[in-house]
């Protein structure tokens, strides 16, 4: 009798544990689901353009030969990214549902907010959640709200990269708010 009553505890205790780890696991994957789809939501809608761009296209990309020294870097610093996704939109009633929803996410996803500027009607956000370094970014989030004609543009950002690096690829490949990230990167 006595060598049940000691098991019982340690059995509960090894079934508690795993609870533990299990409701820890679902914690951590539940946030990255909402990090991934949350944004989603504007894809395929009418007056939002979208560039939505993966993992594996980033490493198709990364095993492009290389001529010259330039195109190395370019290179280098697409094999550090993990997913783009860029939202663009000049209907007002969109914008706003991409301002709530990036309100949303940033308290969520406890993102820092890096920068913020607001000049000739656009008002640009900037967070990003930093990694091992705060020279290191695993996540940026930048929103720049049009006023009027002015286009609204969403991008979120996940890899780990630099806010120099982040600035120099987004200048490559033109994308909305490149400018706003080289004024964040000089500061």
């Amino acid at each position: 009798m006595k060598s049940t009553i000691h098991e019982y505890p340690k059995n509960n205790f090894k079934i508690m544990s795993r609870k533990l780890i299990l409701i820890i696991a679902l914690v951590l994957a539940s946030n990255t689901i909402f990090a991934q789809s949350v944004f989603d939501k504007f894809d395929n809608q009418d007056d939002v353009t979208t560039v939505i761009v993966n993992s594996k296209m980033f490493s198709m990309l990364s095993k492009v030969d290389a001529k010259d020294k330039q195109s190395q870097q370019y290179i280098n610093l697409i094999k550090k990214l993990e997913n783009l996704k860029v939202f663009v939109t000049e209907n007002s009633k969109k914008a706003s549902e991409m301002k709530a929803t990036v309100d949303k996410y940033v308290k969520s996803a406890d993102l820092e907010e890096l920068m913020r500027i607001n000049e000739k009607g656009e008002n640009v956000r900037i967070f990003v959640r930093t990694g091992a370094s705060d020279s290191q970014i695993k996540e940026l989030l930048m929103f720049i709200e049009g006023s009027g004609k002015q286009e609204s543009v969403l991008m979120s950002l996940t890899g780990t990269f630099s806010l120099d690096e982040l600035s120099t690829l987004t200048d490559k490949m033109k994308l909305p708010g490149g400018a706003e990230l080289k004024k964040a990167s000089k500061k």
